[in-house]
C-alpha cells in the first residue's frame, strides 16, 4: 500500500501497474489513514489528464468508491478545484453527480463551499436540479452566487444570475452584503492613463509585449468593476420586481451600511438610485450612512455630501441618540483597521486632525461648542478618546527624531573636518590647496559645503522636535513638516557627503588610473539607493499626508441626492 501510495503521487503509471500486477493490492484498495484509494490520491494530488486517464482505464464501473468521510472521487475533485479530473469522472460514471458524502452534501455543494469557481460552474452547468441540490448540501442558490461573489469572479456571478432568475427573494441581503464587501475599486489616475496610452500605441501597430501580464491584470480590473456595476444594478431590479416598495428597505439596509464602512461609494451611488429611500437607511444606533462614513472614516462616501442638493444642509445640525452631532463623531477615535494602514502614530493622529478639521467646517457654527447627553463638547471628546494616540505620537515622533538627530551630528562633524583639511592638504608658499585648479576639487569642494549646511539644517529640525510641546494641534502641521524637512536635507546632506568622498577618492588615487572611477561611483549610489529604498517610503507618507491632494472634496460633478 505505501509504494503503491509513492508511485501515485509520483504520477508514475507504470510504477502503478506493476504494483497491481502482483495483485497484493488493489486500485479500490484504501491505502491512507482516512480511506482513500489510489484514484482518490491521484485524483487530489494531478491535475496531470494523461496519468489521470491510463488510472481510470484500470477501474471498473461503478467508480462509487468512498473514503472515510464518504467523499467520492468526484466529491475529492470538487473539494480541490480539479476540474479536468472533474470532467473526466462526469464522462466516465455520470451518477457521482449526485452521490451524497457522510454530511450529505454533493460534489456541487463541496465545490461551493470550497470556493472553487471552474469546478462548481462546470459542475453547476450538468446538474437539472440545483434547488434542491444545494439545499440538500445545506446551503442556497444565494449562497452559491455569495461563493461566486466572494471569489471575486464576477463575470461567473453574472452568468449565473442571469439564468437563474426563478430564485426567492429570501437570503438575496447576503448576496448585497456580499458585493458591499468585495466589490473592486475602479482604476486610478495612473491606471486609467496606462489604459488609454496602451490602447493608443496599440492603434499604431505597437505590441506590448514587456507587460503583458500587467497590461491584462489593469483591464481586468476594469472589467470586474463594470461587471460588479451592472450585477448590482440587477439585483436591484431583481428585488423592485419581486417586492412592493414597503420591503425593500429589509434587503438593502444590511448591505448599505456595509458599503459605508468598507468605503465602496459605488454600492451607496448605484442603491440609492435604484432605492431613494436607501438615503435614510440607519444601523442599531440610529447612525445614517453619512453619520457612519464619518465614525468609520469612509473618506469616499462622506465626499457624497458634496454632491448632493441642498438635503446635505441635514446633516448640519443632526444628533444621533446620544445627542453627538456630526463633528462628536468625528472627534471619536477611528476604528483600528481604518488606522494601522497609516505608517506611524504622529500620522495617525494627523489623519484624525484632519477629519476633524473637515467635518468642523462643514457643521453649523454652534455645534463646535455644542454638549452632548455626556456634556461634552466635540473638542473634549476629541482630547479625550485621543489622548492615548497624542502620547503614542510624541513617543514616535521623539525616538524618530533621536535616531536621526545622532546621523545628521555625524555627518556634520565629519563634513566639517573634511573642510578645513582639504585633500591632498595645502601648498606651502600661499597656503591654498593643493587640486585647486582640479575640476574634481571643485566638486569636492561644492558638495562638503551643501551636506554641511543641510546636515545642519537636518540636526536644528530634530533638534526642535525633541524640544517640543506635542500639543494635538502640532501634529496636524508642524511636527510632520519639521520631520519632512529633517529628513529630506538629511537625504541631501548624505548624498553630497558621498559624492565629496568619490571626489576625494578621484582625486587621491584615480587621476594616472581612471578605470578606479566606475566601481568608486558604484559604491557611491550603493549607500545612496538603500537610503532611498529605506527612508523615502516615509518623506513620501510625510508629504502626500500634510501637503498632497486632500481625500476630501467634490470627487465627481453627477448629483448624489
Amino acid at each position: 500500500m505505501i509504494r503503491l501510495h509513492a508511485a501515485t503521487l509520483k504520477q508514475s503509471f507504470s510504477g502503478v501497474k506493476n504494483i497491481l500486477s502482483r495483485n497484493i493490492v488493489t486500485l479500490t484498495d484504501k491505502i491512507t489513514i482516512n480511506g482513500n484509494t489510489a484514484l482518490h490520491v491521484a485524483v487530489g494530488t494531478t491535475k496531470n489528464l494523461d496519468f489521470l486517464e491510463n488510472m481510470l482505464s484500470l477501474a471498473t464501473l461503478p467508480l462509487d468508491m468512498q473514503n472515510s468521510e464518504g467523499s467520492t472521487l468526484l466529491h475529492v475533485a470538487a473539494i480541490v478545484g480539479n476540474t479536468e479530473a472533474a470532467k473526466l469522472l462526469v464522462k466516465k460514471d455520470s451518477d457521482l453527480l449526485s452521490t451524497m458524502d457522510n454530511e450529505g452534501q454533493t460534489p456541487l455543494a463541496r465545490a461551493l463551499s470550497n470556493m472553487h469557481t471552474d469546478t462548481y460552474a462546470y459542475l453547476l452547468k450538468l446538474n437539472k436540479h440545483l434547488e434542491q441540490d444545494i439545499e440538500a448540501g445545506h446551503g442556497s442558490s444565494w449562497g452559491l452566487l455569495v461563493n461566486i461573489i466572494s471569489s471575486k469572479d464576477y463575470g461567473e456571478a453574472e452568468s449565473f444570475f442571469r439564468v437563474n432568475q426563478h430564485m426567492p427573494l429570501t437570503d438575496i441581503d447576503t448576496v448585497l452584503m456580499a458585493i458591499a464587501q468585495n466589490f473592486p475599486s475602479k482604476l486610478n489616475s495612473w491606471e486609467r492613463m496606462f489604459v488609454d496610452s496602451t490602447c493608443f500605441y496599440t492603434f499604431l501597430g505597437y505590441q506590448f509585449e514587456a507587460m503583458p501580464k500587467f497590461v491584462a491584470a489593469i483591464k481586468r480590473k476594469q472589467e470586474d468593476y463594470h461587471l460588479a456595476k451592472h450585477l448590482l444594478r440587477d439585483l436591484c431590479n431583481f428585488i423592485k420586481s419581486k417586492s412592493d416598495s414597503g420591503s425593500h428597505h429589509q434587503y438593502y439596509n444590511n448591505a448599505i451600511l456595509e458599503a459605508t464602512r468598507q468605503n465602496a461609494e459605488e454600492v451607496v451611488k448605484i442603491v440609492v438610485s435604484e432605492f431613494p429611500d436607501a438615503i435614510s437607511s440607519t444601523n442599531e444606533h440610529g447612525h445614517n450612512i453619512i453619520q457612519y462614513a464619518v465614525i468609520n472614516r469612509s473618506e469616499k462616501v462622506y465626499n457624497l455630501l458634496y454632491q448632493m442638493s441642498e438635503h446635505k444642509n441635514m446633516y448640519k445640525t443632526i444628533k444621533d441618540s446620544f445627542g453627538n452631532n456630526l463633528l462628536h463623531l468625528a472627534a471619536r477615535l477611528a476604528p483600528p483597521d481604518k488606522l494601522n494602514h497609516i505608517s506611524g502614530a504622529a500620522l495617525q493622529i494627523q489623519s484624525e486632525l484632519q477629519w476633524f478639521k473637515e467635518v468642523k467646517g462643514f457643521v453649523c457654527a454652534l455645534n463646535i461648542i455644542q454638549k452632548n447627553s455626556d456634556r461634552e463638547t466635540p473638542q473634549m471628546v476629541f482630547t479625550r478618546e485621543h489622548k492615548d494616540l497624542v502620547i503614542e505620537g510624541e513617543k514616535w515622533m521623539k525616538e524618530t527624531a533621536q535616531s536621526y538627530t545622532i546621523t545628521a551630528a555625524l555627518i556634520t562633524t565629519i563634513v566639517f573636518a573634511a573642510a578645513i583639511t582639504v585633500p591632498g592638504g595645502n601648498k606651502q608658499d600661499n597656503g591654498l590647496p593643493e587640486f585647486t585648479s582640479k575640476s574634481a576639487f571643485t566638486v569636492f569642494a561644492i558638495s562638503d559645503a551643501i551636506s554641511l549646511f543641510t546636515s545642519a539644517t537636518s540636526l536644528l529640525m530634530f533638534l526642535s522636535i525633541l524640544t517640543a510641546r506635542f500639543s494635538e494641534k502640532d501634529f496636524l502641521l508642524k511636527l510632520p513638516t519639521k520631520l519632512m524637512i529633517g529628513l529630506t536635507t538629511l537625504f541631501i546632506s548624505t548624498t553630497a557627503m558621498l559624492v565629496a568622498f568619490g571626489a576625494t577618492l578621484y582625486l587621491m588615487f584615480c587621476q594616472n588610473n581612471p578605470q578606479i572611477l566606475v566601481p568608486v561611483a558604484a559604491l557611491t549610489c550603493l549607500p545612496i539607493a538603500c537610503f532611498v529604498t529605506l527612508q523615502f517610503p516615509l518623506i513620501k507618507d510625510l508629504m502626500t499626508s500634510t501637503y498632497g491632494h486632500s481625500i476630501f472634496g467634490k470627487k465627481s460633478s453627477i448629483p448624489f441626492y
